[in-house]
């Protein structure tokens, strides 16, 4: 199974939405859109919808708990994550994103015109995994036990 991310915007409110399998691949073209969005002067608030994923791997977590720790500084809040899937939330919750969204099974979203979110040219895979696992590594201890040999293994591989 493939896996698609969405974008929209209304009013300076953002929509993210992942639809079935979410990994490593698309984080890339992920960052640069949540760069952007981040860096709009009308920015408000962003909801990542989950409700059509079906698996989601530890690099696109990473990069999602990245955005909410981003949105807390801008505006000391925390954003929304809609979740339907009970694997997926026992992933999120195992991994202390309760601590970083406000998890809901339902929000309105259907005020948004979804795009698919552009592609980038991907250059730096192996740092975007590190840097994803060592923020997820950062939410709770047993995170850090979870990753922390997969980042040193990757980290003196990309010393070589």
């Amino acid at each position: 199974m493939s896996g698609n991310i969405s974008v929209g915007a209304c009013n300076g409110s953002y929509v993210l939405k992942f639809s079935g399998d979410i990994r490593v691949g698309m984080c890339g073209a992920l960052d640069a859109f949540c760069e952007r969005m981040l860096d709009a002067a009308d920015f408000r608030g962003v909801i990542v919808d989950l409700a059509e994923t079906v698996a989601i791997d530890s690099t696109a977590l990473g990069c999602l708990a990245r955005l909410s720790l981003a949105v807390q500084r801008l505006q000391e809040t925390i954003p929304t994550l809609i979740c339907r899937s009970k694997d997926v939330e026992r992933v999120l919750l195992n991994m202390g994103f309760d601590d970083v969204f406000a998890i809901v099974a339902e929000a309105n979203v259907q005020d948004f015109e979804l795009v698919d979110i552009p592609d980038v040219v991907e250059k730096e895979t192996r740092q975007r995994v590190i840097d994803a696992h060592k923020l997820l590594m950062s939410l709770n201890d047993s995170n850090h036990a979870a990753f922390k040999s997969l980042v040193e293994a990757l980290e003196q591989d990309a010393d070589k």
